[in-house]
């Protein structure tokens, strides 16, 4: 042995440490593993095999689909549809496989759709041969199939399952897309309970970076496919209240040529031999469809912060819920219209949502959302003087920092037994340039912001529609006139009094769910240190 390290040492290669050896023989053994799945899958195929196997015909990789064939023949079910094909004839069904695992001459299958799973059943006899079961247990994880089964009824219920009183005997499959062996997160794992734990002791947990990179994987989780399915009916319900309202959804440009908030957090982009800027806010544009004689205007759509804010609640781009409104002599008329829209919006949710919301409930400690109808209305004046009274000292023109935002909110929970409620007359000093000054006291003004447990999530206000006004507010906020010229000019051909507000849809669904962290309702966040996917 010393003359064989001597030898290798004298032809110039190093010795090989334990712990090299060891990575070497993983590797290679992760090698064989992904070679002998291969085999396995491409074995069926050989002239050699089917000649041995009764089943040949009845599995395999499928070719491309490329649109050669319609396939019509084929009529598919859902996993939720099946129980209605319980003990009738043999159906179709396209879905991933979620688990598997073979035993002898069976193989047990949990086919996944979106959020709804089955068990599969194939066992050999005169359908399903040795080979066929083989060939199903090897199957990567993920991978998308095709499967011709009977519905059965069982005599136990299957816990582990979304269809819990049935189980599909296969008899073909058929590998539609096959996944890489090794995937960099498992599904399981990525929707283990956050707050449950562990039995075996095993504490396994995905962390928000390793999600984040494998997204498309991410997504496909019970609880991630119910947030954004529920964020789809947060949009929704917006689009339809205000609809019923009488409101006109209007679209308005990204691109604009001043910052919107005449703040300096924006994002500028190249424009031709020009600079531009990405919207802040579609803001401008609602209060010109206003002058328009749109009366009642709401847009969704993208708007972009240059802020560099590394915090739970951030993004650099998220999806923006605005809408503007004429009103006769009060914008409390604007105000009473926000507020009950969000009311009907929690209602909808609450009604239509609930197995989405249970679905998210399931991993993360979701507490049932409160609010009042009508909601509750304060002053910013007292709230002010309620953080007083909990040993906070505030100053009268200083808006609210975050910490402040959820003690208040956790104040108002304790006193009013609401998640929801509306802080109205904010200091002027710290609202943007067109907001409307209070005629009664010249330290605030007509402006509100809207929370839900204890964050902002909305920011309104009145608008200063007459010209000449604007331009002084804008002038004392330091704004280059030349750059909102335009916007200036579309009031002196006469504007009606409006008010309106902007909403975060990201931050409404995470507070509705309760959940702590922004990026778990954006499908594909975009923050100061996140460009990709």
């Amino acid at each position: 042995m010393v003359e064989d390290k001597e030898n290798s040492a004298s032809a110039g290669q190093e010795p090989v440490s334990k712990k090299a050896a060891k990575k070497q023989a993983k590797l290679a053994k992760k090698a064989e593993h992904k070679a002998d799945t291969a085999a396995a899958l491409a074995a069926n195929e050989a002239a050699g095999d089917n000649a041995a196997d009764h089943a040949a015909a009845r599995y395999g990789l499928s070719e491309m689909i490329q649109s050669k064939d319609k396939r019509s023949e084929r009529e598919f079910v859902t996993v939720p549809e099946l129980s209605a094909h319980v003990g009738k004839g043999l159906v179709w069904v396209r879905g991933r496989v979620h688990t598997t695992r073979a035993k002898g001459k069976q193989c047990f299958l949990i086919l996944r759709q979106q959020s709804s799973t089955v068990q599969c059943i194939l066992a050999v006899g005169d359908i399903i041969s040795k080979q066929m079961v083989k060939f199903a247990g090897n199957i990567p994880k993920e991978s998308i199939i095709d499967i011709q089964a009977k519905a059965v009824a069982v005599p136990t219920k299957i816990e582990s399952c979304t269809e819990q009183s049935l189980e599909l005997s296969v008899e073909q499959i058929f590998v539609i897309s096959q996944a890489k062996a090794q995937l960099p997160l498992q599904i399981e794992d990525a929707s283990r309970p956050e707050n449950a734990d562990d039995a075996e002791g095993l504490n396994i947990r995905v962390n928000q970076d390793t999600r984040l990179d494998n997204r498309v994987l991410d997504l496909r989780t019970p609880a991630n496919q119910a947030i954004f399915r529920l964020e789809a009916g947060v949009c929704r319900l917006f689009r339809d209240i205000l609809t019923e309202k009488g409101f006109t959804e209007i679209h308005t440009p990204k691109i604009i040529s001043a910052a919107s908030e005449g703040g300096a957090n924006v994002f500028t982009v190249s424009y031709f031999k020009d600079s531009a800027y990405l919207a802040q806010s579609p803001q401008l544009y609602k209060q010109m469809a206003i002058a328009a004689d749109f009366d009642k205007v709401y847009t969704v759509g993208a708007v972009f912060r240059a802020e560099d804010s590394n915090t739970h609640r951030h993004l650099t781009e998220f999806v923006g819920l605005d809408l503007e409104m004429a009103f006769k002599y009060h914008y409390h008329e604007v105000l009473h219209t926000i507020g009950n829209t969000f009311t009907a919006i929690f209602k909808g949710l609450r009604d239509k949502y609930s197995r989405e919301i249970e679905a998210v409930g399931q991993q993360y400690k979701v507490e049932p959302f409160k609010f009042l109808e009508p909601p509750l209305i304060l002053q910013f004046a007292e709230g002010v003087a309620m953080l007083r009274e909990a040993g906070i000292e505030t100053g009268d023109e200083e808006d609210l920092s975050t910490p402040n935002e959820k003690l208040l909110g956790r104040l108002v929970k304790a006193k009013y037994d609401t998640d929801f409620y509306i802080l109205d007359k904010f200091p002027l000093a710290i609202r943007p340039f067109y907001t409307m000054p209070d005629p009664n006291n010249p330290m605030y003004s007509n402006s509100y912001d809207m929370f839900m447990r204890g964050e902002e999530i909305l920011s309104g206000a009145q608008r200063i529609h007459d010209p000449e006004y604007l331009i002084e507010r804008a002038k004392h906020h330091g704004i280059d006139i030349t750059k909102i010229a335009a916007y200036i000019e579309s009031f002196r051909y006469g504007c009606p009094p409006h008010a309106g507000g902007g909403i975060g849809m990201e931050r409404v669904v995470m507070l509705y769910l309760g959940l702590d962290n922004i990026r778990k309702t954006s499908m594909f966040p975009r923050d100061p240190k996140r460009l990709t996917p």
